[in-house]
């Protein structure tokens, strides 16, 4: 009896022959892109360097498509980008020691986000590996060290025959669920020799899918069946899997109340009976949570932003779906479940009977009139008047990212994406410069759809030089800069915890005259013209820049 894993596809004639006689000036850098371009790559992003010309030199003698930004962790929040729109891992190419290291906040935000990213960094010659001070250009004593504890996994190549297999393994690590950055290095001169190994063909390198265990299921379809006040807390792991319609399914079939978290934006429709939309820091919210006597949480840990800064103390069973392991019950006791959301979604699909409730509706409307009045009681109207502007500018299906900005803050909460997949923003990790580099990631990604970019003027200040990569790509992003002449959000804190501010205010330049001098078109706009501005930018192809001077604030928190 033959088995399955007995076959093995033997090389016909012609690929015989071509294994034997490889063309000839290759490089270790072409077995990179070969493997890249066999596991169905087609873009990479990244920026060159002395230790890493290997790789770029055979970028020109491959089919795939180069963005090159002009700071690395920019190409990483672009790659991350890339990899949250397509589902796909995007190729990062980057240099030794400095560049590789300037990556490190945009795989801290790719790891939080699980967004899909393959880092494949040069290294010093094999002779100075090992942790000698040898004095090499850039020479960091153990440079995988420093991507340990970011990255998913990390890769490490000696020879040009482990390059294949080496990204190949990353590659299935980065896709396995939760999605997430890692980390490849290869010395320069394994680059740079040249190579008589045979061109790499198509790769193998599919994830194993996570399925819930059954037993599990069965319990929480009981559970969930004969509960009398469920509700549901969406995150970023049912985007991430591309579960929306099964969600949507489930708390349709059970009359389940569903709240989104900041990372699950666009999870659920926004303006459905049954949705709670995403107003997780008020505590009107919080209260109907903790009053869930079952509780399914989907796709999220319940960390700090989804669990209003550790105040949630629920009350009820827990019920947690989710596909990081380290995940589970991390911050309350549950029924883990560890599983891909959608797997996990589709056997409560399959299990559980049909409930009705025909009081969640009216639960979910005097939730959200509670939170509605709170909001009202604060003279906010300027603020809820540009989220507002913004969403009416922005085509449907556009993409948003949002940078750690005070309208960012607004808009995790009040800003409705409408779809799933559209909004992005910056909080898995927090750091500042997240949101430009990411649109012209997405762009890159998607050319048929405007992509959106917001910031506030000091994280533009992260970014000003990827305005000259929008313009050499010509991709289509509109960056709406928030001016408020500092950073406004940490002044709010600092003058809110001790009195005053301290270093919080920025001299800054005149961004409609610094973006034109890029050749990239700008606007000053007003609170009153935004909508119109705005639209007429993401209306135009190509960059562009709208500058908003606002001085913004953010609804009073509900958790001190």
């Amino acid at each position: 009896m033959t088995h399955d894993h007995d076959l093995v596809l033997r090389p016909t004639a012609a690929q015989t022959t071509a294994a034997l006689n490889p063309p000839a000036g290759r490089n270790g850098g072409d077995l990179v892109v070969e493997t890249l371009t066999g596991l169905g790559a087609t873009t990479v992003f990244g920026l060159p360097g002395q230790h890493a010309l290997g790789m770029f030199d055979a970028l020109r003698r491959s089919a795939l498509r180069y963005v090159g930004l002009r700071v690395e962790n920019n190409a990483g929040f672009a790659a991350d980008a890339y990899g949250r729109i397509t589902g796909e891992a995007a190729p990062l190419l980057l240099s030794t020691g400095p560049g590789a290291l300037m990556s490190l906040a945009a795989l801290q935000e790719a790891a939080a986000a699980s967004a899909p990213v393959l880092a494949i960094g040069s290294q010093i010659p094999v002779a100075g590996l090992g942790g000698g001070r040898h004095g090499y250009l850039h020479e960091l004593r153990d440079q995988q060290a420093s991507f340990r504890d970011v990255v998913k996994s990390v890769h490490t190549v000696r020879t040009q025959s482990q390059i294949p297999s080496a990204i190949a393994a990353a590659w299935e690590s980065a896709l396995t669920a939760p999605h997430g950055p890692v980390w490849v290095e290869i010395p320069q001169d394994v680059l740079l020799a040249e190579t008589t190994l045979p061109v790499v063909t198509a790769m193998d390198a599919t994830p194993e899918d996570i399925a819930p265990r059954p037993e599990l299921t069965a319990v929480a379809a009981h559970l969930l069946a004969n509960a009398e006040r469920p509700a549901i807390i969406a995150g970023g792991g049912v985007v991430r899997s591309d579960a929306s319609g099964k969600l949507l399914a489930l708390a349709e079939r059970l009359d389940i109340p569903v709240v989104t978290t900041f990372g699950g934006k666009g999870a659920f429709p926004w303006e459905h009976p049954l949705s709670l939309q995403s107003w997780l820091e008020d505590r009107h919210t919080t209260d109907f949570l903790e009053d869930a006597d079952v509780l399914l949480v989907i796709g999220s840990g319940l960390g700090e932003l989804s669990s209003n800064y550790h105040t949630f103390a629920p009350r009820g069973r827990v019920i947690q779906i989710e596909a990081d392991a380290g995940k589970l019950e991390s911050n309350h006791p549950a029924l883990g479940i560890h599983a891909d959301a959608r797997l996990a979604l589709q056997a409560l699909l399959e299990t559980v009977p049909e409930r009705t409730d025909p009081t969640a509706p009216e639960r979910v409307s005097a939730v959200l009139a509670k939170v509605r009045d709170r909001i009202a009681a604060q003279d906010l109207g300027l603020e809820q008047r540009i989220v507002a502007a913004v969403r009416a500018a922005l085509p449907e299906r556009a993409p948003s990212f949002w940078d750690m900005t005070i309208l960012a803050y607004w808009a995790w909460s009040a800003f409705d994406a409408r779809h799933p997949n559209t909004m992005h923003s910056a909080q898995g990790a927090g750091g500042l410069g997240y949101g430009f580099p990411a649109a012209l990631g997405a762009a890159a990604a998607d050319p048929s759809q405007p992509v959106l970019a917001v910031s506030g003027d000091g994280g533009a200040m992260y970014s000003i030089a990827e305005l000259a990569t929008a313009k050499q790509y010509g991709l289509d992003v509109t960056w709406l800069i928030v001016d408020d002449g500092g950073y406004g959000i940490l002044r709010e804190y600092m003058t809110g915890a001790f009195g005053e501010a301290t270093g919080t205010e920025l001299s800054r330049p005149d961004f409609v005259a610094l973006s034109e001098s890029f050749g990239v078109p700008a606007t000053l706009t007003t609170p009153e013209t935004l909508t119109t501005d705005l639209a007429k930018a993401l209306a135009t192809p190509g960059p562009s820049v709208v500058v908003l001077p606002a001085l913004l604030r953010m609804f009073e928190p509900t958790h001190l």
